[in-house]
C-alpha cells in the first residue's frame, strides 16, 4: 500500500511539473498576438519610446517565455526583450547552430511575404540552453524592419 501512494505520489509531482512547464511556453497565438500588438504600439507610441518599452518594460512585453525583438532591414537590433546586450548589435550575418541564418531569412520572409513564421534554434531565456524556436516575423509600420515574437518548440 506504501509502494503505491509513493508512486501515486510520484506520478502526480511528474504530472504537475509538466504541466506547469507547459504553462511557461507561449503559444504561436500568443506571440502572433504580442508580434501584433508591438507593431500597434510602435506606431502609437513612436520608435524611439516602443524600443526602449520593449527591451526593459518586461511586465508589459514578455509573457512566459515569450517577448519582443525588433530589428531594421540590416540587421541591426533595436530592441530585444531578453538580452539588452544585443540592441546595437548587428545580427545580420549570425548562424544558428545548423548553419542557419535566420535574420536574413526573417528580412526575407518580411520584405517578400509583410510576414511569415521562421523557424531556427536560438538560446531560451529562462534555461540558457540552445532549443528549436518558431517565430512569428512582420513588417514593423512605419520603418525599414521588423517585429519578431517567438516561441520554443
Amino acid at each position: 500500500m506504501k509502494l503505491l501512494r509513493a508512486l501515486l505520489a510520484f506520478t502526480l509531482v511528474g504530472f504537475v511539473s509538466v504541466n506547469a512547464m507547459a504553462q511557461e511556453h507561449g503559444t504561436k497565438d500568443e506571440a502572433k498576438a504580442m508580434a501584433e500588438k508591438a507593431v500597434a504600439y510602435i506606431k502609437s507610441a513612436g520608435t524611439e519610446k516602443a524600443f526602449k518599452d520593449f527591451t526593459s518594460d518586461k511586465a508589459n512585453w514578455t509573457k512566459k517565455d515569450i517577448y519582443v525583438y525588433v530589428a531594421d532591414f540590416q540587421g541591426n537590433v533595436l530592441a530585444h526583450g531578453a538580452n539588452e546586450k544585443l540592441v546595437g548589435k548587428s545580427l545580420l550575418e549570425m548562424k544558428d547552430q545548423n548553419g542557419k541564418q535566420f535574420v536574413k531569412e526573417a528580412i526575407e520572409v518580411v520584405k517578400t511575404k509583410g510576414s511569415g513564421w521562421i523557424d531556427y534554434d536560438w538560446a531560451h531565456p529562462q534555461t540558457k540552453k540552445v532549443e528549436g524556436k518558431t517565430t512569428y516575423v512582420l513588417k514593423a509600420g512605419n520603418f525599414d524592419g521588423f517585429v519578431a515574437v517567438g516561441i520554443y518548440r
